[in-house]
């Protein structure tokens, strides 16, 4: 990758754009385990070799990321962020 940008999301933990060969990470992501930061950077760096969430991307995240579907499900587990709490 060529650049990483860190930004504001609401519904996204991160994007990969292949072509301009830069990654943008949520800013809420700080929040969050050491391990679920990485599973997002290595996810978002895997799209840049395969664009779609098939077979071949699988197998590259288990090359790179063996434990990734448990940093993926504690990610799932909890929202991303609160844009506001409405007490």
């Amino acid at each position: 990758m060529k650049r990483v940008f860190v930004q504001k999301m609401k519904t996204k933990r991160g994007s990969c754009n292949p072509g301009a060969r830069s990654i943008r990470l949520n800013t809420d992501l700080a929040k969050k385990p050491r391990e679920c930061l990485e599973y997002i950077v290595v996810h978002e760096m895997v799209h840049a070799l395969e664009r779609h969430h098939n077979d071949r991307f699988r197998e590259y995240m288990d090359r790179f990321l063996p434990q990734w579907r448990l940093h993926r499900d504690e990610l799932n587990r909890a929202p991303l962020g609160h844009e506001s709490w409405g007490y």
